[in-house]
Protein backbone atom coordinates (compact mmCIF):
# COMPACT_ATOMS: atom_id res chain seq x y z
CA UNK A 1 0.00 0.00 0.00
CA UNK A 2 1.08 3.51 -0.90
CA UNK A 3 0.27 7.15 0.52
CA UNK A 4 1.69 10.52 -0.60
CA UNK A 5 3.70 12.03 2.32
CA UNK A 6 5.81 15.18 1.68
CA UNK A 7 5.78 14.30 -1.99
CA UNK A 8 7.23 11.08 -1.19
CA UNK A 9 6.15 7.57 -1.73
CA UNK A 10 5.47 5.86 1.67
CA UNK A 11 4.91 2.04 1.91
CA UNK A 12 3.15 -0.21 4.58
CA UNK A 13 4.27 -4.18 6.03
CA UNK A 14 2.21 -5.84 7.97
CA UNK A 15 3.66 -8.56 10.79
CA UNK A 16 1.78 -11.20 12.25
CA UNK A 17 3.91 -13.32 15.26
CA UNK A 18 2.90 -16.02 17.96
CA UNK A 19 2.86 -15.47 21.09
CA UNK A 20 6.84 -14.99 22.99
CA UNK A 21 5.59 -17.10 25.83
CA UNK A 22 4.50 -20.24 23.30
CA UNK A 23 8.10 -20.13 21.80
CA UNK A 24 9.69 -20.25 25.60
CA UNK A 25 7.41 -22.27 26.73
CA UNK A 26 8.49 -24.77 23.49
CA UNK A 27 12.02 -23.93 23.55
CA UNK A 28 12.19 -25.65 27.41
CA UNK A 29 10.57 -28.65 26.68
CA UNK A 30 13.51 -30.05 24.42
CA UNK A 31 17.03 -30.03 23.95
CA UNK A 32 18.71 -26.80 21.94
CA UNK A 33 19.51 -28.98 18.90
CA UNK A 34 15.79 -30.69 18.98
CA UNK A 35 14.25 -27.23 19.43
CA UNK A 36 16.51 -25.16 16.35
CA UNK A 37 15.47 -28.63 14.14
CA UNK A 38 11.79 -28.39 14.73
CA UNK A 39 12.21 -24.39 14.04
CA UNK A 40 13.80 -24.62 11.01
CA UNK A 41 11.50 -27.57 10.30
CA UNK A 42 8.35 -25.12 10.66
CA UNK A 43 6.85 -27.71 13.93
CA UNK A 44 6.92 -24.80 16.31
CA UNK A 45 6.98 -21.34 15.91
CA UNK A 46 10.11 -18.99 15.22
CA UNK A 47 10.77 -16.09 17.52
CA UNK A 48 8.64 -13.13 16.94
CA UNK A 49 12.13 -11.17 15.42
CA UNK A 50 11.64 -13.51 12.65
CA UNK A 51 9.16 -12.57 11.34
CA UNK A 52 9.92 -8.62 12.17
CA UNK A 53 12.71 -9.01 10.14
CA UNK A 54 12.23 -11.72 7.78
CA UNK A 55 14.89 -14.14 8.05
CA UNK A 56 14.81 -18.01 8.84
CA UNK A 57 16.87 -20.62 9.77
CA UNK A 58 17.82 -22.91 6.96
CA UNK A 59 20.60 -25.82 8.51
CA UNK A 60 21.07 -26.85 11.95
CA UNK A 61 23.49 -29.29 13.14
CA UNK A 62 25.70 -29.77 16.26
CA UNK A 63 27.29 -26.67 17.27
CA UNK A 64 26.08 -24.92 13.29
CA UNK A 65 23.49 -22.96 12.79
CA UNK A 66 22.75 -21.23 9.07
CA UNK A 67 20.30 -18.42 8.40
CA UNK A 68 18.86 -16.61 5.33
CA UNK A 69 18.13 -13.46 4.80
CA UNK A 70 17.18 -11.49 1.77
CA UNK A 71 17.15 -7.64 1.83
CA UNK A 72 14.35 -5.22 1.48
CA UNK A 73 14.00 -1.80 1.88
CA UNK A 74 12.25 -1.85 4.99
CA UNK A 75 15.65 -2.86 6.76
CA UNK A 76 17.30 0.16 5.38
CA UNK A 77 18.93 3.29 7.27
CA UNK A 78 18.86 6.69 5.24
CA UNK A 79 21.91 5.98 3.22
CA UNK A 80 20.27 3.49 1.19
CA UNK A 81 21.74 0.59 2.55
CA UNK A 82 20.62 -2.25 4.87
CA UNK A 83 21.14 -0.85 8.78
CA UNK A 84 24.29 -2.16 10.75
CA UNK A 85 21.49 -2.90 13.33
CA UNK A 86 20.14 -5.87 10.77
CA UNK A 87 23.34 -7.80 9.56
CA UNK A 88 24.30 -7.35 13.62
CA UNK A 89 21.33 -9.33 14.77
CA UNK A 90 21.75 -12.30 11.73
CA UNK A 91 25.04 -12.53 13.40
CA UNK A 92 23.81 -12.93 16.65
CA UNK A 93 20.81 -15.11 16.40
CA UNK A 94 23.10 -17.55 13.67
CA UNK A 95 25.80 -17.85 16.45
CA UNK A 96 23.69 -17.46 19.77
CA UNK A 97 21.77 -20.49 18.08
CA UNK A 98 24.86 -22.79 17.39
CA UNK A 99 25.45 -22.29 20.98
CA UNK A 100 21.86 -23.15 21.84
CA UNK A 101 22.54 -26.63 19.27
CA UNK A 102 24.84 -28.01 21.79
CA UNK A 103 22.31 -27.13 25.06
CA UNK A 104 20.38 -29.85 26.88
CA UNK A 105 16.83 -29.57 27.64
CA UNK A 106 16.10 -26.79 30.03
CA UNK A 107 19.84 -24.93 30.08
CA UNK A 108 19.43 -21.78 28.52
CA UNK A 109 21.98 -18.67 27.05
CA UNK A 110 22.16 -15.08 26.87
CA UNK A 111 24.58 -13.05 24.66
CA UNK A 112 26.91 -11.31 26.82
CA UNK A 113 28.75 -9.25 24.32
CA UNK A 114 29.34 -9.63 20.37
CA UNK A 115 32.04 -8.23 18.36
CA UNK A 116 30.89 -7.64 14.19
CA UNK A 117 32.63 -6.47 11.69
CA UNK A 118 31.02 -4.75 8.34
CA UNK A 119 33.20 -5.51 5.75
CA UNK A 120 30.71 -4.00 3.08
CA UNK A 121 27.47 -2.57 2.10
CA UNK A 122 24.31 -4.54 1.54
CA UNK A 123 21.60 -3.30 -0.46
CA UNK A 124 18.63 -5.24 -2.20
CA UNK A 125 20.36 -5.58 -5.07
CA UNK A 126 22.85 -7.80 -3.28
CA UNK A 127 20.83 -10.54 -3.32
CA UNK A 128 20.00 -13.35 -0.31
CA UNK A 129 22.28 -13.32 2.19
CA UNK A 130 23.46 -16.75 4.25
CA UNK A 131 24.67 -16.06 8.06
CA UNK A 132 26.27 -19.85 8.94
CA UNK A 133 26.97 -19.61 13.24
CA UNK A 134 29.75 -21.82 14.60
CA UNK A 135 30.06 -22.89 18.23
CA UNK A 136 34.24 -22.51 19.18
CA UNK A 137 33.39 -23.40 22.73
CA UNK A 138 30.46 -24.51 24.93
CA UNK A 139 31.12 -24.94 28.50
CA UNK A 140 29.13 -24.85 31.42
CA UNK A 141 29.16 -20.95 32.31
CA UNK A 142 29.88 -19.46 29.13
CA UNK A 143 30.61 -20.21 25.26
CA UNK A 144 31.66 -18.47 22.28
CA UNK A 145 30.62 -18.70 18.84
CA UNK A 146 31.57 -17.17 15.35
CA UNK A 147 29.49 -15.99 12.37
CA UNK A 148 29.63 -14.57 8.57
CA UNK A 149 27.12 -13.12 6.26
CA UNK A 150 28.13 -14.12 2.95
CA UNK A 151 26.49 -14.15 -0.81
CA UNK A 152 25.68 -17.19 -2.63
CA UNK A 153 29.16 -17.13 -3.85
CA UNK A 154 30.71 -17.05 -0.77
CA UNK A 155 31.35 -13.05 -0.66
CA UNK A 156 31.66 -12.10 3.06
CA UNK A 157 29.99 -9.04 3.44
CA UNK A 158 30.22 -8.82 7.87
CA UNK A 159 31.32 -11.19 10.32
CA UNK A 160 31.28 -11.61 14.29
CA UNK A 161 32.17 -13.44 17.42
CA UNK A 162 30.19 -13.53 20.18
CA UNK A 163 30.22 -14.34 24.01
CA UNK A 164 27.09 -16.10 25.88
CA UNK A 165 26.35 -16.80 29.42
CA UNK A 166 24.95 -20.47 29.69
CA UNK A 167 22.11 -20.45 32.22
CA UNK A 168 22.29 -23.43 34.71
CA UNK A 169 19.84 -24.74 36.58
Amino acid sequence: MSTEKHGKSQRTRTVTWTDPAICMEEAGKMSGLDYMRAMKDGKVATPPICNLIDFKPTRIEPGLAVFEITPQEYHYNPFGAVHGGIASLVLDSAMACAVHSMLPKGIGYTSLEIKVNFIRPITVKTGPLICEGRAIHVGKRTATAEAKLTDKEGKVYAHGLTTCMIFQP
